[in-house]
């Protein structure tokens, strides 16, 4: 089931004295979040304008409308970043990690179901998909070799099995 609001990141710590805050990005790359104008807080998704947004050290400094100094931006520190999906650009094919979670997987040869996904796995290499059905688990590299097809509207993931995975 594809949600509204996304987790982007969590506000980390403060920046500075003029109600900057400092995001752990959740993203492929930090400069993701530099795009979005407005991120929504926690789980009630209260909406908060953003002035600026910059990339430092891995981390996306963010001055938002509201917060002007030290301790208005405390407020925020431990806060679960969102963004709503209508506002971000994917590229042609790409979809984000939240909608995979449940999908069913198929065996490309056989149609056999293997399981749902349980857990993705990010590692610096490429994902890995973390599959469960039944007793068995299954660690599938998300790497054209293995991945044959992704088709998130119909709810369902295609992979080529190869001996010993």
């Amino acid at each position: 089931m594809k949600h509204q609001y996304l987790e982007v990141g969590k506000v980390t710590n403060i920046h500075g004295l003029m109600g900057e805050v400092k995001v752990q990005p959740w993203a492929d790359s930090p400069e993701f979040l530099c795009q979005f104008k407005t991120l929504y807080v926690d789980e009630a998704h209260f909406p908060m304008t953003v002035q600026r947004a910059r990339v430092h050290k891995n981390m996306v400094i963010i001055k938002f409308d509201g917060p002007t100094d030290v301790p208005s931006a405390m407020a925020l520190r431990g806060a679960t970043l969102f963004i709503d999906r209508a506002d971000a650009q994917l590229p042609e094919g790409a979809f984000f990690l939240a909608d995979i979670y449940g999908l069913e997987v198929r065996d490309a040869a056989t149609g056999e179901i293997l399981g749902n996904i349980e857990d993705v796995l990010t590692l610096p290499a490429n994902n890995v998909y973390v599959v469960k059905g039944g007793k068995r688990e299954w660690m599938i590299p998300a790497v054209p070799q293995f991945i044959a097809e992704t088709n998130i509207e119909e709810g369902f993931l295609l992979v080529n099995l190869m001996e010993g995975l």
